[in-house]
């Protein structure tokens, strides 16, 4: 007696619409991404003409692209000043000092935030960010001067280097506050008790405990935040 062959279900119209939408979007983006390589190298293909000659600026290579990369690393580094000990602060907090609900809402709060695309954090910096700040460089220069980092004349757009290392600071607060909390989450807990029973208080447990158990996740979170 054989038996019948398998019969394949049918699907359902729901299922269909979602499979064919699917499939849809898979095309799309492969017909994109097909494009936009065909653009590139077709906008590539003079360069690669052996005959093809190059512009190059009067000081050489290295005048056009030093500013650039001085200008990229020393905004990261103001960012870096700002952001590590806010996050460090921020994930002591709801690690070790709030309540178990302000820890939790204020963690949903900082995930969603972590969560926030780069470049919005680039046009809001351009467009409210910087014209807010402006008044502020202004009474700088005219109220400390003297100073060599406030001397000079005043960005009208307020578009300086230390806006955008503000900027870089606030969009890479969340992450590193994040995974700050993370990892003072992941200190063992006979060390905390253990200091807390010698009588220690409870920031002098955080700094025989839980800050050199964190010292490479932190350094880490910050590599991570960049």
């Amino acid at each position: 007696m054989t038996s019948a062959p398998p019969t394949t279900p049918r699907l359902r119209r729901g299922d269909r619409i979602f499979r064919g939408v699917s499939i849809g979007a898979g095309v799309v983006i492969l017909s994109v991404l097909v494009l936009v390589a065909v653009f590139l190298v077709f906008k590539a293909l003079p360069a690669l003409d052996p005959s093809a000659q190059i512009e190059s600026t009067p000081d050489g290579f290295l005048a056009f692209v030093g500013p650039l990369v001085f200008g990229t690393l020393f905004s990261a580094a103001l960012a870096l000043i700002f952001a590590t000990p806010l996050s460090i602060g921020i994930g002591l907090f709801i690690s070790h000092y709030a309540p178990r609900r302000i820890a939790s809402a204020l963690g949903y709060v900082i995930d969603l935030l972590a969560a926030i695309p780069s470049v919005v954090y680039g046009l809001w910096g351009i467009q409210v960010f910087a014209p807010f700040i402006q008044p502020v460089y202004q009474w700088l220069a005219d109220n400390w001067g003297f100073l060599p980092i406030f001397e000079g004349p005043v960005s009208g757009t307020g578009r300086t280097i230390l806006t955008v290392g503000v900027v870089l600071a606030i969009m890479i607060l969340p992450i590193m506050s994040a995974l700050a909390r993370e990892v003072f989450l992941q200190t063992p807990r006979l060390h905390e008790e253990a200091a807390l029973a010698l009588g220690a208080t409870r920031w002098e447990m955080i700094q025989m405990a839980v800050l050199p158990f964190a010292r490479s996740g932190l350094l880490s979170a910050a590599m991570l935040g960049l």
